[in-house]
Order: structure tokens, then C-alpha cells, then sequence
């Protein structure tokens, strides 16, 4: 028995999940070729196979083209397994560490307190040894940029070590904010989810 199942341009974690739905239906030993069109689909895949205990090999047919083998055994009519590390669906990260500010206050407690807290939150960025790649302020985050006098400054100096400080233009409109702006740029909400998404790290206050 031999089967080919071609998950070209399926998107994590659904050549694994098509996977074991081909190998549950196997009722006599067999081979089951997949055909994907990225390495961590090998990879999963490759994990998958041998978590159930068959014999699995992978070759790349072209650029983006390759064929995952797996020996199936007898019996495996019984559900598959499919072990956790086997649908890991992460892209390797292509930016630095982002850090979201969503407001002036850090925390749910006492407004008073959760100023004091973001405040010194942002000072002691200036203090670390790694400069975050970005600054991302939105919603009550662009009080941060526009009037505060000692966290304007604090961004300042984390602008000036090389952190792009950004703020959410819709919320500055929204707020009235957009003529007070004192560091950094406006940013849109493609900036900010493409920001967050090539991030190696978000970090949120």
C-alpha cells in the first residue's frame, strides 16, 4: 500500500494534521509520501513519523519542494500521536526586541502608582545593556510621547542609542495629540503589527 499526499502551500500545522488522518487509514503496512513546500513541515513531519515508530526519510526535490517518506506499520489504524514539538509553527524572527507601551500607567492597581511605575519602567531601559529595536506607543501610550516631560527625555536617550520610538497616529489624532508629538515618529497600524510580527521579542509593560 502506497499513498501520496500533497500539502503544497498548506500553511502549520495542517501537513501534520493531514498526515496523521492518512496514516490512521493505512490497514496494512505502507508508505506514505508527503509532499511539502517548507523545512519546518519536514521537520514536524519528521517528528511526527518517529514519535509513532516509523522509519522516516525527507528529500528536497526543488527550492521549495520536498518529500517527506515515512515506513508505515500495520496497525496504525489506531489513532496517531502527534507529539508537541510536532507542530511547531514558528518563523524564525527577522527584527530585534519590541517593547508595546498600550498606556501611561503600568499595571491595573492605583492610576497614581501606575505613572510612577511606567516611568521608571522607561528609565531603566536607558540602564540595560541591549537598546530594544523599537518603541511602540498606541492608545493612552501616546500621553508617553506628546506630555511627560521626564519620559519624553528617557525615550530621547533611547532614540539617540538607536531605538526607533514610535507612535500610533490614529490614537494622537483621537487624544489631540498629533501637534504635542516630541520624539520619535507617527506610525500607522501596518507598522505596528509588522513590527510585532518580524520581532524576535515583544515586551509589554
Amino acid at each position: 500500500m502506497e499513498k501520496t499526499l500533497n500539502c503544497m502551500g498548506m500553511a502549520c500545522p495542517l501537513p501534520v494534521v493531514n498526515a496523521k488522518k492518512a496514516i490512521e487509514s493505512f490497514a496494512e503496512d505502507g508508505i506514505l509520501h508527503v509532499k511539502v513546500d517548507n523545512d519546518t513541515a519536514v521537520q514536524n513531519l519528521t517528528k511526527l513519523g518517529q514519535h509513532n515508530g516509523f522509519e522516516v526519510s525527507s528529500e528536497q526535490n526543488g527550492e521549495k519542494e520536498y518529500t517527506v517518506t515515512m515506513q508505515v506499520k500495520a496497525g496504525a489504524g489506531k489513532p496517531a500521536e502527534i507529539p508537541a514539538d510536532a507542530v511547531s509553527c514558528a518563523v524564525p524572527a527577522k527584527g530585534g526586541k519590541v517593547v508595546v507601551i498600550s498606556s501611561d500607567t503600568m499595571g491595573g492597581g492605583d492610576e497614581v502608582l501606575g505613572k510612577k511605575l511606567m516611568k521608571a519602567f522607561i528609565f531603566a531601559l536607558t540602564s540595560q545593556d541591549e537598546v530594544p529595536e523599537k518603541v511602540i506607543c498606541y492608545n493612552k501610550g501616546a500621553f508617553l510621547t506628546t506630555e511627560d516631560p521626564d519620559t519624553i527625555k528617557d525615550l530621547k536617550v533611547l532614540e539617540e542609542a538607536g531605538a526607533a520610538v514610535m507612535t500610533c497616529g490614529t490614537c494622537l489624532d483621537y487624544y489631540g495629540l498629533k501637534e504635542k508629538l516630541q520624539v520619535g515618529s507617527i506610525s500607522n497600524m501596518y507598522d505596528i503589527v509588522e513590527a510585532q510580527m518580524n520581532a524576535s521579542l515583544v515586551i509589554r509593560p
